[in-house]
Order: structure tokens, then sequence, then C-alpha cells
């Protein structure tokens, strides 16, 4: 009976527990009755131990006494202001802006003239708020223009042009004379004439400065201001003639013009081919004049004795090729129209090793023995189609650009590029 009640107690006295205070805790610090808890002092009326909160002075209005230091730095009488009765709270010293001691950034209020001299002014004329305008950092940024691509003007579209104007019998717009410069800018005019034009600072200055013996006149819009290419031509005896905008527009491939164009004699200089050592390029049926002029470029920075164009490949004299070599093309050897079956014949008569790039080949351009790359022709083909089947059987070689098995083949620039470092490295390596 007696562990029954000492059960019933122990449950009683676990009801009755408020929860996180355990038995242990009720047993050292009894807890009041709810009778006296409402005489428990809130928090803060506690006493202190400075004394009762009621005879406490407020803050500030404890008397000064003579060794006190004053709050403010400076002259202690000058900036020390009592009251009636002798004391001063915080805050009640009058504000002097002028006589506060200047700190390390302190900037004076007032008129920004006075802020001349110290340290960080802006030193650039000021503007009236009501004159600025809208905030700088709120303005929108302008937007840059890109320079738009180059769009070249096909043959058709060439040959149109030209019998539009020679339909037009408006002898003040369109002179005989214009007329025969803008017969130039198709492939039948270029024959007929035998004269080209090329494009361009770049290809002007290019032809003045190494062909001048086949440059006849030079025509540039009015206000052309390269003063060094203008003197350039002038020392060089050559006339210019001015054109208007439309006219300019007229004899240029472009859509945008560079305000001048020359025009030169057809002209060329054919390889030597007696050397003891050199490098050729065959060129088959290669119809992208941006690629041939790509072609010529690379055959002069790598000392390229010289080029033959096969029949079916683009003109040389072709505007865009002109462009696209820079005007350099005529710095570089070279036949064009030629039957390449017979110049193969001649060239293996001359010692030469015909190397032709196939998809299929077993050696690289280096496992060739020596003594045949001494005179090399590479034999380069169409963009679509590739070089011709038939001279690939003509060929004493044929050699493959080690690559990736990702790509199945290269640009005909690109190709005739890597092969044209090889060959000048192994020449290199051959004296």
């Amino acid at each position: 009976m007696s562990e029954e009640n000492n059960d019933k107690r122990t449950v009683r006295s676990t009801l009755n527990r408020k929860f996180g205070v355990s038995e242990q805790t009720d047993r050292r610090n009894p807890r009041r009755d709810d009778d006296n808890r409402g005489e428990r002092k809130s928090f803060g009326d506690r006493p202190s131990f400075r004394g009762n909160r009621d005879d406490r002075k407020p803050f500030g209005d404890r008397p000064r006494r003579d060794g006190d230091r004053p709050f403010f730095r400076g002259d202690r009488d000058d900036r020390r202001d009592r009251r009636e009765d002798g004391e001063r709270s915080f805050g009640d010293r009058p504000f002097d802006r002028e006589r506060r001691p200047r700190r390390f950034g302190d900037r004076p209020f007032g008129n920004r003239s006075e802020r001349r001299g110290h340290f960080g002014d802006d030193r650039r004329p000021r503007r009236e708020f009501s004159q600025a305008g809208a905030p700088i950092y709120r303005q929108r940024p302008e937007e840059q223009q890109t320079e738009a691509v180059e769009e070249v003007l096909d043959e058709a579209a060439l040959e149109a042009r030209v019998a539009q104007v020679e339909a037009n019998e408006d002898a003040v717009s369109n002179p005989p004379w214009f007329k025969k410069l803008l017969a130039l800018t198709t492939e039948k005019g270029r024959e007929r004439e035998g004269r080209f034009l090329g494009e361009g600072v770049h290809v002007v200055e290019e032809l003045v400065s190494h062909h001048r013996e086949l440059v006849s006149s030079v025509y540039m819009v009015e206000g052309f201001n390269d003063e060094a290419l203008i003197e350039k031509i002038n020392e060089a005896e050559i006339k210019i003639s001015i054109l208007t905008e439309a006219q300019m527009k007229q004899l240029t491939s472009t859509v945008t013009t560079q305000g001048i164009i020359a025009v030169a004699r057809i002209a060329s200089s054919k390889p030597v081919y007696d050397s003891s050592r050199s490098v050729l390029t065959l060129v088959d049926a290669v119809q992208d004049p941006g690629n041939l002029g790509t072609l010529f470029r690379t055959s002069l920075g790598f000392g390229s004795n010289g080029m033959i164009l096969g029949r079916g490949t683009v003109s040389p004299f072709n505007p865009k090729v002109v462009r696209g070599s820079s005007g350099t093309f005529l710095r570089v050897p070279f036949e064009f129209d030629v039957d390449l079956i017979d110049q193969i014949n001649f060239l293996r008569s001359k010692g030469y090793t015909i190397i032709a790039t196939d998809l299929h080949g077993k050696q690289s351009l280096r496992e060739i023995p020596q003594h045949k790359l001494r005179k090399m022709a590479f034999l380069v083909g169409n963009e679509g189609a590739g070089t011709n089947p038939y001279f690939i059987e003509l060929a004493d070689e044929t050699v493959k650009i080690p690559m990736s098995s990702d790509l199945e083949s290269l640009n005909v620039a690109v190709a005739h590029g890597i092969l044209s470092y090889e060959a000048a490295q192994i020449q290199d390596e051959l004296k």
C-alpha cells in the first residue's frame, strides 16, 4: 500500500512540474506560490550599488570642476558655453562651423570657389544644376557601330551594271572615258583593254611602290585625306583624277569603297625554271578569288619561286584576287591559263618532283627522300572537287597532311600554307 501511494505521489508531482524544471531544481530553489508571484520586481527595479535611481542626475548635469577636460578640443575659454547657473549640458554649445577645428578630408560648406587649393578638389568648371542636364551615371552609353561585312558583287552583277551604263546615252553623267573604266570591272573588259583595277589604300600603295611602270593613273574621290599616299603618288609622277562618290561606287566591286582606285597594265613575270633549287605551286581550277589571293600571299611569305595557274582558275587580275593579295600578287612570278598536263611534263624535264596532296596518301612531305625535294612543285586543286584524279596519277609523289580523323579535308589555302611552310624549312635544311 505504501508503494502504491509513493507511485501516485510521483505521478502527481511529475504532472504538476513545468517543462524544463527538474525535481532537483525544485528542491534547491523552491518556487513561490502563485499568490506571491505578482510581488516580484520587474527587470531594472533592483537597487543599484550607485544609489537610488531617483537621486541620480541626468547625463551631462554634473557640475564641472576647474580641472575637467572639455568635451570638444580647441580653446577651452572660447568653446565653453555656460548657463546662468554655471553649468553646461551636452549639446548646449552654439554651433560655429568656421571655428571648428578642421580634420583631414574636411571641406568647407558653401561656395565651391572657396575649395580651390584643397586636397581632392575638382578643378573642372562647374555648371549649375539646372544647366547640367541628366546626371552622367544615368545616361545610356552610346552604341558602337560595328563594321559592316564587306559585300562583293559577283561577275553577273558587274556585267549588268556595265550594260546599264553603256545603254545610257547621257554623255554628261557617263562620259566615254568613264565607260572604258567601268568596262575594267568585268573579265571581258580587262581582256579587251589589257588593264585592271586595284581598289583600296593598301593595293594602290603596293602598286605605286613596287610596280610604278604598270600604273597609268589613280582616281580618288574629293576629300580623300591620306596625305602620305597622295605624296607618294605625286613623287611617282602618276596622274590623279577626281571622281564623284557615285562614279567611284560604280567602279568598285565592293559596296563600301575606300575612295581610291588605280588603273594598271596587265603584266606578269614568269618563274625561273632552271634554278638548282625551287618551290612552285600548280593551281588546278581554284575558282574562289579570295582563295587565290591567299595563295599568292602565302607564296610570297614563304619564298616560293612562282605559281602556275591552270585553266579553269579565276583570273589573277580579278579585283577580289588583287584585293585578297593586298596587291602583292605581282611580286610572285606566275603564268596563267596554262595546260597543266603539258606543264607537268615540262617541269619533270627540268628536274622537278611533282607532289600532289591526297587524302589517301601514305606519307608526309618530310618522308620523301631529300634529293627529290631540291626542286618540287605542289599540286593543289579545286575547293569542292579537289585535284583532278588524272593529275594525281601524273604526280611523282602523293602526300597527306597529318591531322585529326574528325576532319575530312582542309581549305585549299590552308593546305597550301602548311605545305609551303614545311617546304621552306626543308629548303633551309638542305643548304
